[in-house]
Parts: structure tokens; C-alpha cells; sequence
């Protein structure tokens, strides 16, 4: 339904977006996560037509976008709407800020006075009407630009850091609309945000954006799990990167070198091979020194170097002949008590381990 081909943007003398290409189809939500900065805002603003790219295609339904004409271009923008990270108040109620996109359109009265309850209704701002906007708060704002968008009735609703500055209470209720719209309406939702959780938490599927680029498109699990390249990786929580060679290879279940140090991992890559792995920090578990095995295929002992607390979680630098980093809630940290020098036994699972071919790009 949309697609990028191999476009570039770009402002003055900077290259905000190199070599992108995507699609997106019909009726999913399309998430694209990454820093601030990195061109999120950027697509969705070439998706709406409000810019131009540089050079490439982009395409609607089949139809490049990129090269049309001035006036062939408003039709195709009232099939889409947009909400901004901070969408402003107009002066005058609740109403008539949602219907402001209709009159625009050159919808009748009869039906705005039918659209503009239904998608205050929707947006749980049913009796809102009448409330002067400017008195309203962040997260009810917020609701009343999502209720303007969806009162026109588009095929595409665009959604730029939606949540950036909200309460946790709106946020939950924004990514619930989000999803209703999806399985309500068949809208096809694109959402930009840097906050990574929300991207899993929403997406059928998303585009890590990194540097103007596209650092890998998947399914949460694909890019969460999966990542191709150590820059994603970072970008989504994968902190331990390590780079060995692949010794032996038994059906799949491999031993990979690292510095000296074995571990075990699944992979169809032969002997010899260099490659460089990925495990999330929460793959990592910890025992006391019980002499109880765990079911893991990699067990060793540790010596804890680093203790950071992150909220309801701790985050631990290990010494077990490779460097690792765990995260463990506090409560199991404490009950193993575990703490800085302490020397304890951790394993994790070969499954948990994603296995890349290094290249020299790497």
C-alpha cells in the first residue's frame, strides 16, 4: 500500500535520509523506532506529501507520489491524516476542533454533527464537546488531534511520537485507540517513536531507522531477538556483542570460541565461520552455588564487577571469562544476594544466543 524506493532527502547540505526503501501493507500498524534525529519524522512527512524527497520513489497504492502534480495531490492527501508530536489547540470547543478538518473537505453540516460525536466517542471524550480545547490537558489534547484525524475517515492515519510527552495513564489509553482503530477500521496506522517498548508493544511489524537509514524491518520479535547488525542491536536493548568462531557443529547446536572461552549456541553455520553474537541482557540467569545444574546449556561462574539499579531491575556487569551484562528484578538480586565481588553461578540457554556471519563491514 506504501512504498519507499530508494529515496533520499535532503536540507540544504544535509542528507537527513540515505537509501530507504520500504513497504507497508494494507491495514497493519508500521512502527518506525529510533533516537531522535535519526529521519522518523522525516517519512512521515514525505508520506503525507507536506515534503518533496530529493530522490527516489514513493508510491501509494501503486501510484508514485513523489513527481505528482500540485493539483492531483490534494485527492490523494484527504485519503490520510496526521497527528504531530504536540498538536496545538485551535481557540473554541472541543467540537469545533475536530471538525475544523471536515470543513476543510467541504463536508456538509448534517454529517459533521454525525462524525464529530462518533469520534469523540471513540477517543473516550464523548462528553467533551462543548469544553473550551485550551483548558484541556496534554494527554486529552492529544486524544481530541487523534479524534480530528480519524473524523475525516482516512485509509492512512500517520502518528509522529504520539506519546512522546505524555502521563503513563495516557499513554496506555492512546496505544489502546491505536489498536482499536487498527481492528476496528482496517485503518493502516504509521507510528514513529523512540520509545522501543511501545514499538513492540504495537507493531505488527517495524523499521529501525538509525542515521537516515533502515537498519533492519521485522516483526518485534525478529528485530528485539534478531538483530542484524550491532548498530540495531544497541538501538534495542542487545548489550552483549561478542565476536568468535564457530568450532564445532553437531546438527544445528554449535560451540562457538570466544577469546577462549566456549558456549553453545543454535546455528547453521559451519566450522571455521566468524561470526559475532547477540543475547539479551534478561536471557542471562543467576543460581546460588548449590550444586543444582540448570536445564541451560551454558553454565559458568562469575564475578559480579558492576552493579547499576534501573527502577524495579538491576543491571549487572559479569566477569565469566567473557564480559557479560544481566538484568534481574531487584527482588531476585536481593534474595540471591548478590552484589558487587560477589561470585556466583549464571547460565543461559543456546536458544537465547542469535548468531550472525561477520563480515568485514562489521
Amino acid at each position: 500500500m506504501i512504498g519507499f524506493d530508494r529515496v533520499f532527502m535532503n536540507f540544504g547540505e544535509k542528507e537527513v535520509l540515505k537509501d530507504v526503501s520500504f513497504t507497508i501493507d494494507h491495514g497493519e500498524i508500521f512502527t518506525f523506532i529510533g533516537p531522535s534525529g535519526s529521519g522518523k519524522t522525516t517519512i512521515l512527512r514525505l508520506i503525507d506529501m507536506l515534503e518533496r524527497p530529493t530522490s527516489g520513489g514513493i508510491f501509494i497504492d501503486g501510484t508514485d507520489i513523489s513527481s505528482m502534480k500540485d493539483r492531483d495531490r490534494i485527492a490523494v492527501r484527504r485519503t490520510m491524516s496526521m497527528v504531530f508530536q504536540k498538536p496545538s489547540p485551535l481557540r473554541g470547543s472541543v467540537f469545533e476542533n475536530v471538525a475544523i478538518g471536515l470543513r476543510f473537505r467541504d463536508i456538509g453540516n448534517e454529517e459533521i454533527q454525525a462524525r464529530v460525536p462518533e469520534a469523540l466517542d471513540l477517543v473516550g471524550l464523548g462528553d467533551y464537546q462543548e469544553r473550551k480545547a485550551t483548558t484541556l490537558s496534554g494527554g486529552e489534547m492529544q486524544r481530541v488531534a487523534i479524534a480530528r484525524a480519524i473524523a475525516t475517515k482516512p485509509d492512512i492515519l500517520l502518528l509522529d511520537e504520539p506519546t512522546a510527552n505524555l502521563d503513563p495513564v495516557s499513554t496506555e489509553t492512546i496505544e489502546r485507540l491505536v489498536s482499536t482503530l487498527k481492528d476496528r477500521f482496517g485503518i493502516t496506522v504509521v507510528l514513529s517513536t523512540h520509545d522501543m517498548v511501545q514499538g513492540q508493544r504495537l507493531a505488527d511489524r517495524m523499521a529501525v531507522v538509525i542515521d537516515g537509514r533502515i537498519g533492519q524491518i521485522g516483526t518485534s520479535k525478529e528485530i528485539f531477538y534478531q538483530p542484524m547488525t550491532r548498530a540495531v542491536a544497541r538501538m534495542v536493548g542487545v548489550e552483549n556483542i561478542l565476536e568468535g568462531t564457530i568450532a564445532r557443529n553437531d546438527q544445528g547446536l554449535a560451540s562457538i570460541e570466544i577469546n577462549g572461552t566456549s558456549i553453545v549456541a543454535t546455528t547453521p553455520l559451519s566450522p571455521g565461520t566468524p561470526v559475532t553474537v547477540y543475547m539479551r541482557p534478561e536471557d542471562i540467569t543467576f543460581h546460588v552455588k548449590d550444586g543444582v545444574r540448570s536445564s541451560a546449556r551454558n553454565e559458568f561462574t562469575g564475578r559480579i564487577t558492576k552493579v547499576l539499579p534501573i527502577g524495579p531491575m538491576v543491571r549487572m556487569k559479569v566477569d565469566a571469562g567473557i564480559p557479560l551484562i544481566a538484568v534481574i528484578t531487584q527482588r531476585s538480586y536481593e534474595e540471591l544476594g548478590l552484589g558487587p565481588g560477589v561470585t556466583t553461578d549464571l547460565a543461559f540457554k543456546a536458544s537465547a544466543i542469535h548468531v550472525v556471519e561477520r563480515t568485514e563491514a562489521d
